[in-house]
């Protein structure tokens, strides 16, 4: 039986998501063929698992589009039990690479857990916060037990370790309470206990510390700490205003670290200069603009929240990774969202634009 109520996806999202997609599996290609060829003997090596990860993701991105908010609202809290068990059981027995255990192997898949808690923390603050939000200004009834649930995913997350993403998901549900109404008193409390939890993992891991004094002056260890950032740089500045050329960049013949994964958008500066690099940063600003007009509209307080969530998530991280590539924030290891090369990101990234799109099909007005 068809819903009466149900209409057309929100097509600016889907068609930005595509041409962000499109652009990243040619980045993926044209920044590892090089090393690929290297390391792999096939200069293809990359581009075909980014193919296969974007089909994968178009994939879940149909499969959330047609789950209902109803049934989202239902399993929120089981769906973030379960991911919070799959990060307990990736500390137990994850797949150890550069020093952290990031992965869990099924059969001939990775994937890593702490890519789908990020989506899973915004499903369940989302309902948590609807269902209290008489009791929001509340700080002991209204927010502590949510903060205490979101402590718990951070620390499981930076026990891997993986202060990036634990800040991601720290950063997303903070602005999401934003959104919701929160006290500005309550919020300057958790932010000042977040930046207070942020020193003390940077002091406690001295591999941080030294990306820290890094990120304040790179040229004081160039061959070490501030290495990815000097080359970062280096290639966004050789781009100039129309870049080198696709293809014709040089930093990504090994001088750049993470060429297509952390940094890639440092080889997209390189290679279509000013203009290409820019004209991502407008597809973000469009995807958070139909984000937001999606969750003003939304049917509910609940997708209303989904919706914001989903949009602060992405461009967060976004923001998070041009920041680090630019020499603005600290190398984090955050990836940049449809553009570099992954799987579980990439996957359930998607998903979470799937969800998004669900809920643009019930909104009031668009």
């Amino acid at each position: 039986m068809l819903d009466k109520n149900r209409h057309s996806p929100d097509f600016t999202i889907f068609f930005v998501t595509m041409i962000l997609i499109s652009i990243g599996i040619i980045m993926v290609f044209s920044s590892s063929a090089y090393s690929s060829d290297i390391s792999h003997g096939d200069m293809y090596f990359y581009l075909r698992r980014q193919l296969f990860n974007a089909s994968i993701g178009v994939v879940a991105l149909i499969f959330a589009m047609n789950i209902h908010y109803k049934v989202l609202y239902k399993f929120a809290a089981p769906i973030l039990l379960g991911t919070m068990s799959l990060l307990v059981l990736t500390l137990l027995i994850g797949k150890v690479s550069g020093g952290a255990g990031r992965w869990i192997g099924l059969g001939g898949f990775i994937f890593q857990p702490s890519e789908i808690v990020k989506l899973a923390m915004v499903l369940f603050m989302a309902k948590s916060l609807s269902l209290n939000q008489k009791n929001l200004k509340n700080f002991g009834r209204g927010l502590l037990p949510q903060l205490v649930i979101l402590g718990i995913v951070c620390a499981l997350i930076l026990a891997q370790p993986d202060l990036g993403t634990a800040v991601a998901v720290a950063g997303t549900i903070y602005l999401l309470l934003v959104v919701a109404g929160a006290k500005p008193l309550h919020l300057t409390m958790l932010a000042s206990s977040g930046l207070v939890a942020i020193a003390v993992a940077i002091i406690a891991e001295p591999y941080r510390l030294r990306r820290i004094m890094a990120f304040i002056n790179p040229y004081e260890d160039p061959i070490g700490a501030g290495f990815q950032t000097i080359q970062s740089l280096l290639a966004l500045g050789s781009g100039g205003l129309l870049g080198m050329g696709l293809g014709n960049g040089r930093q990504k013949l090994l001088y750049i670290p993470e060429r297509h994964t952390d940094f890639i958008y440092a080889v997209l500066g390189e290679e279509l200069g000013f203009i290409g690099a820019a004209f991502i940063l407008i597809l973000f600003v469009i995807f958070v603009w139909r984000g937001f007009k999606i969750a003003v509209s939304a049917p509910d307080n609940f997708t209303s929240l989904v919706a914001a969530g989903i949009t602060i998530m992405i461009s967060f991280q976004a923001l998070m990774n041009i920041g680090v590539v630019t020499g603005s924030l600290p190398v984090t290891g955050i990836t940049l969202p449809f553009i570099s090369y992954g799987g579980s990101s990439l996957v359930f990234t998607m998903a979470g634009v799937g969800i998004l799109l669900g809920i643009s099909r019930y909104t009031k007005s668009t």
